[in-house]
């Protein structure tokens, strides 16, 4: 099925090659000011190198400059109104945010959801109006609802569905925990006086996204990788013989490690998990 452009996505005429497929971010409907000077960072780009200049990262380097904002992910100002001033765009995210400014003057910028627009007024505290941006705790939100930007600890600010589309669900209230659904399909329990927001993060279409052309993905800094079975054999476990294959059939990294390993080893919050995002439950 052939996608049209909407306010989300700009789908591009096949005049060139690389114009073919390409599918990139709309942001007309987008503030055109520049991004609050007090609420703004400058994060120098380390290209994949550590201290002593030594890749730690590869397919790193280069890229445009980009201009850090500042979100706010506590939503720690209870019970003070604010209104939606604009909708921008974020270099170093795939969500829209928001610049709220509160009645007391102070501006801060937030995670937009879906349908929050400018002239909106959104509130956090315990017991506020559930509408689409206001924050509040687990406890206090209506079971089924939408939510994003949960925290896994009380005060710390939301750290799971912060991304472009996603979103969580209140399955339900046990006791002092929350039952959650992820958005990866985990389901897990949080304290039920952590703040979440309700909605939908924006962007719903960033996963439609293609940039068209190699010149677009080093604009982001990510530098082009090699494939292994392209390599010699020196160079990687992929590397040389007469044909196509891996040896053993096993896929390997560059230094030899077989991929597909497990790399959690934060077993002390497994209780906390009730439904593995394989589907698998969790024994108790």
């Amino acid at each position: 099925m052939k996608r049209k452009s909407n306010e989300n996505i700009k789908v591009y005429n096949p005049t060139t090659p690389s114009m073919r497929h390409t599918i990139l971010e709309n942001k007309k409907s987008l503030g055109k000011n520049k991004p609050l000077k007090s609420l703004t960072l400058k994060v120098k780009s380390k290209a994949g190198r550590n201290s002593r200049g030594v890749i730690t990262m590869r397919h790193q380097g280069g890229g445009v400059k980009r201009t850090y904002r500042i979100i706010d992910f506590k939503r720690d100002k209870s019970d003070i109104p604010a209104i939606v001033k604009s909708i921008e765009y974020d270099p170093y995210r795939s969500a829209r945010i928001a610049l709220l400014c509160y009645n007391d003057g102070e501006k801060r910028y937030i995670i937009a959801p879906v349908g929050l627009n400018v002239g909106d007024k959104v509130i956090s505290g315990e017991k506020v109006d559930i509408s689409v941006g206001n924050a509040m705790p687990l406890k206090n939100i209506p079971i089924g609802s939408d939510i994003y930007n949960i925290e896994l600890q009380k005060g710390q600010g939301g750290a799971i569905a912060r991304s472009a589309g996603g979103s969580a669900r209140l399955q339900s209230i046990d006791g002092k925990y929350a039952l959650v659904r992820l958005p990866s399909k985990e389901t897990r329990y949080v304290y039920y006086e952590n703040f979440a927001t309700i909605g939908r993060v924006s962007n719903t279409e960033h996963s439609n996204i293609k940039l068209g052309k190699a010149g677009r993905s080093r604009y982001l800094g990510i530098r082009p990788s090699v494939r292994g079975m392209a390599m010699h054999a020196e160079e990687h476990p992929h590397g040389g013989g007469e044909g196509k294959g891996q040896v053993g059939g096993i896929s390997k990294d560059i230094w030899g490690n077989r991929r597909g390993t497990k790399t959690r080893k934060n077993k002390s919050t497994d209780k906390y998990i009730l439904v593995r995002r394989n589907g698998k439950r969790m024994k108790k």
